[in-house]
C-alpha cells in the first residue's frame, strides 16, 4: 500500500462508489500503524477520564486530562487532514477535480467548531 491517493476517483479499480458514496484511502503501512497508535493513546486517555470519574477524582484534575485528550485528538486531525491535503485534495486539483476544494472547505469549518 504505497499509494498515498484516495480511491475516490472515477475509474479506479479499488473504488466503491454506491448510493452512499463511500470513499477509501489507501495509506502506507507507517501511515495507519502512527494514526492507529495515536488512537489507541487517546483510547486510553478517555478510559483514564473515566476511571477517574468513577474514583471520585477531582474536577479539575479529569478536566486536565480532558484537556489532554483534546490536544491529543486535534493533533491527530491535523495530522490527518495534512495527509488528505497532500494526497486526495493535491491529486483531484490536479485531475482538475475542484470540488475537492468545496469539500476541504466544508471539513475545515466542522473542525474549527
Amino acid at each position: 500500500m504505497d499509494d498515498k491517493r484516495c480511491c475516490c476517483h472515477e475509474g479506479t479499480e479499488d473504488c466503491e462508489n454506491s448510493s452512499n458514496e463511500q470513499r477509501k484511502k489507501e495509506r502506507t503501512d507507517k501511515e495507519f500503524r502512527d494514526l492507529k497508535n495515536r488512537l489507541s493513546r487517546i483510547e486510553g486517555q478517555v478510559r483514564g477520564i473515566k476511571n477517574m470519574l468513577e474514583s471520585h477524582a477531582y474536577c479539575v484534575d479529569i478536566l486536565t486530562q480532558v484537556a489532554a485528550a483534546n490536544a491529543a485528538l486535534n493533533s491527530f486531525s491535523r495530522v490527518l487532514l495534512e495527509s488528505h491535503i497532500k494526497g486526495c485534495v493535491a491529486q483531484d486539483i490536479r485531475d482538475g477535480k475542484d470540488e475537492s476544494i468545496d469539500e476541504l472547505l466544508v471539513t475545515l469549518q466542522k473542525l474549527m467548531r
